[in-house]
């Protein structure tokens, strides 16, 4: 797999979203004109991927916002945009990928939805999700399984692997998704497309019981670091049903990225000091892409801050999440829990008070770490994850960098920094690798600094040659 992939959806879908915005907000393109597109490339590339099972595309068509005798509102008008299996959408099928909720259908949105559709989203369908959001490979036992369009027999990661993978085939512009430990960064990066997990409050909140948890939070997916900033255009602001909501930035996010400058300054952490296990193919491909870097004017210094005790604190933190979530959870819907689920329902019931408190306290030491890095330091830079996709049917990897993995998360660790201290982190692409599968970079920025941290991005991806997509799902002969 070495030539360049082929893209044959229809010519709309090849264009990414900030040019679609602007021929809507020209009028030159209606958002009738954009569903029929969207919903034509879901129908030829939906068998081989299967990233959006659910379509809801009569709601679409009557929120259709391209009729109006005056120009859409919102920095999004009336553009088509998915949305993640575990945000409720009024009137529209929401499983969370779960058999006890196989036909829920919620009569209000999340409060996220609410704010995009208020910035002219209209929405389309809903992406696939591992159940609850629970693993890094996207399956369940109501939809099946979501497949990498760069090689259909591939995972596509999790758990926004429906997203990732819509969004690599060219079927949606924009696609939401959510992230705890690295549920939009994995499949960003096994797909080639751009995640972003913002800090806290940035874009909506987590749910409804859990509104004072921070780990897990929602964020944009795209095919460019661009349309990734207007996307979070779309969903920053103070939102008082959010109760941790903060508010949008003065300077929008794409005026962030259109006027960076500059060279970085980048803290390159190959295998975040011995944290993470790395597949020599992996480590070879960022080295070069920290000396392409290096030669295009970036300093680089290959350092990492102490990371004692993350592991531990970021599973205590995640254990505390799923127990407080599931506590509200009727038996008949916790019965149908896949084992990993249930496992880590069980560990954060067992958590004592001590765990909690020293997971709290290490916390705080880590973020601190950070902070020093950062005197020096724009962003730290290190892999998304470290190996290439595995194959759809293996849950999790059980091998990396020669070190056999004994716990289903262990092979996402990559994830756990920016979980952990509330940074914000994005994975952009960084070029082909090995088998010509996208490799994806991820850099964790400054406390609350999405606008330097997109800038930081987008300037990896104009020096790796920018997006890679979208393509025609590639089945493997």
């Amino acid at each position: 797999m070495t030539s360049d992939p082929l893209f044959t959806g229809p010519e709309l879908c090849g264009l990414e979203a900030h040019e679609i915005v602007n021929l809507l907000k020209a009028k030159k393109i209606s958002s009738a004109e954009l569903i029929d597109a969207a919903v034509a490339r879901i129908d030829q590339t939906g068998p081989m991927i299967n990233a959006t099972p659910t379509l809801c595309e009569a709601r679409a068509r009557a929120v259709d916002l391209s009729n109006q005798d005056t120009a859409p509102a919102g920095c999004l008008a009336g553009l088509p945009i998915t949305i993640k299996d575990l945000s409720a959408v009024a009137n529209v099928r929401t499983t969370f990928g779960t058999k006890g909720l196989t036909e829920f259908i919620p009569q209000h949105n999340d409060p996220l939805v609410d704010q995009l559709e208020r910035h002219g989203a209209v929405i389309l369908g809903k992406t696939n999700t591992p159940e609850f959001g629970a693993g890094g490979n996207t399956f369940n036992d109501v939809f099946g399984q979501t497949r990498n369009p760069w090689n259909t027999a591939l995972n596509p990661g999790g758990s926004s692997g429906g997203a990732a993978a819509s969004l690599a085939a060219g079927e949606i512009w924009l696609s939401q998704g959510s992230d705890h430990g690295g549920s939009l960064r994995t499949p960003a990066a096994y797909c080639g497309i751009v995640g972003l997990r913002p800090s806290p409050g940035i874009a909506g909140g987590p749910g409804q019981d859990t509104a004072f948890i921070i780990e897990g939070v929602q964020g944009p997916m795209a095919r460019s670091v661009r349309d990734c900033a207007l996307f979070l255009d779309a969903m920053a602001g103070f939102d008082p049903q959010i109760a941790i909501s903060y508010p949008a930035p003065e300077i929008p996010y794409q005026e962030a990225v259109i006027r960076a400058e500059g060279k970085l300054k980048i803290a390159f952490a190959p295998d975040l000091g011995g944290f993470g296990q790395v597949d020599p193919e992996m480590a070879l491909h960022l080295a070069a892409v920290m000396r392409q870097l290096e030669k295009n004017g970036a300093r680089i210094e290959e350092t990492c801050p102490d990371l004692a005790h993350l592991e531990r604190s970021y599973h205590t933190l995640r254990g505390l999440m799923w127990a407080t979530a599931a506590k509200r959870l009727p038996p008949e819907v916790q019965a149908h829990f896949k084992s990993t689920l249930a496992e880590n329902t069980a560990f954060g019931q067992a958590l004592t008070i001590e765990d909690i408190i020293a997971a709290n306290l290490n916390r705080s030491i880590l973020f601190n770490n950070m902070l020093s890095l950062f005197e020096t330091f724009d962003v730290l830079a290190c892999p998304t994850v470290g190996c290439m996709p595995h194959l759809a049917s293996e849950e999790w990897v059980r091998h990396v960098g020669g070190v056999e993995l004994t716990n289903y998360m262990d092979w996402l660790r990559f994830a756990f920094l920016a979980t952990t201290t509330s940074l914000p982190a994005i994975s952009v692409p960084v070029g082909r690798g090995p088998r010509g599968l996208p490799v994806g970079l991820q850099l964790i920025g400054k406390p609350r600094g999405e606008a330097t941290l997109l800038a930081a991005a987008r300037q990896v991806e104009l020096t790796c040659g920018g997006p890679l997509g979208p393509i025609d799902p590639i089945i493997p002969s």
